[in-house]
């Protein structure tokens, strides 16, 4: 069981914010962060958003501190990447 946590550095809604993964499983993901009280309403396609006040907990509950770059390289190695938007491989109208 690994999580991985970023550092509070994206700004949003008045604060910072850190992104917590897996790089296993999203019932992984889910049960860890309903373990140090991130609420559902905080995941975000393959990842929780995680207040900046509230990343010594995930750290001390056993979440390993990485950089961006490495939390993203981790779960799209994983297979659990899900960008925000997808690059059409097919031209629009070619359904092949």
């Amino acid at each position: 069981m690994t999580l991985y946590i970023d550092p509070p550095t994206w700004p949003g809604h008045g604060r910072m914010w850190s992104h917590l993964v897996s790089d296993v499983s999203y019932e992984e993901l889910h049960a860890f962060a309903a373990s140090i009280g991130c609420p559902p309403r905080a995941f975000e396609r393959d990842h929780y958003d995680v207040p900046s006040h509230r990343y010594a907990d995930a750290v001390a509950a056993g979440a390993v501190e990485v950089g961006s770059k490495e939390l993203v390289r981790r779960i799209t190695e994983a297979g659990l990447r899900r960008p925000k938007y997808r690059a059409r491989t097919n031209p629009p109208g070619d359904d092949a």
